[in-house]
């Protein structure tokens, strides 16, 4: 199989192990991890950081192969709300009081298919962290790409698509995001 000889054995094996999680991670939800408390439980003991007082909603991770729940960190007094999408192909980080509203995507990585696909040229493989600052909000439905840092006490409008740093306390919005003032 195509999928295996490009990247071996032993990743193949950890990509069906990992998918085990993930799949008793999203049919759990539904039952028996309805509480944010015992989805941040379930979650720890795969290795992911999780501070007091956080709030983990109907959140849905993808990748968990790569960096999986051991990349994931979040502070104290956090919300990630229903919905949300978090890509661990790399590690995805929320400082203290970070705010993830409803269907918000955070993408740690790009990869356009197997090593021949044609456009692999233009776009190579790559992967890159995502940083969530103290205080920082994201709104609804807000799109995150691989690399990009949230700085403190910034917000993100609904329906942004952030493609570059954001500088302390500002609001950004639009496609592609760009400032559209400072919050003082």
């Amino acid at each position: 199989m195509k999928a295996i000889d490009e990247v071996g054995i032993r990743k193949t094996i950890r990509f069906l192990v990992y998918s085990g999680f993930q799949v008793a991670y999203h049919n759990l939800i539904d039952h028996l991890l309805y509480f944010s408390h015992t989805r941040k439980l379930f979650l720890s003991a795969l290795g992911a950081k999780i501070g007091p007082n956080s709030i983990m909603m109907n959140v849905h991770f993808v990748n968990w192969h790569h960096a999986g729940p051991g990349g994931f960190t979040v502070g104290k007094d956090c919300f990630i709300g229903d919905e949300t999408t978090i890509d661990l192909y790399d590690s995805v980080t929320l400082e203290d009081q970070v705010t993830l509203a409803q269907r918000v995507t955070v993408l740690t990585h790009l990869n356009v298919g197997y090593k021949d696909h044609p456009l692999q040229k233009f776009f190579p493989k790559s992967s890159k962290p995502v940083l969530f600052k103290k205080g920082c909000v994201v709104a609804t439905g807000a799109i995150v790409l691989p690399g990009v840092t949230i700085s403190e006490k910034s917000f993100v409008a609904a329906g942004s698509v952030v493609t570059k740093n954001v500088p302390p306390q500002t609001l950004i919005a639009g496609i592609p995001a760009k400032v559209i003032r400072k919050i003082s």
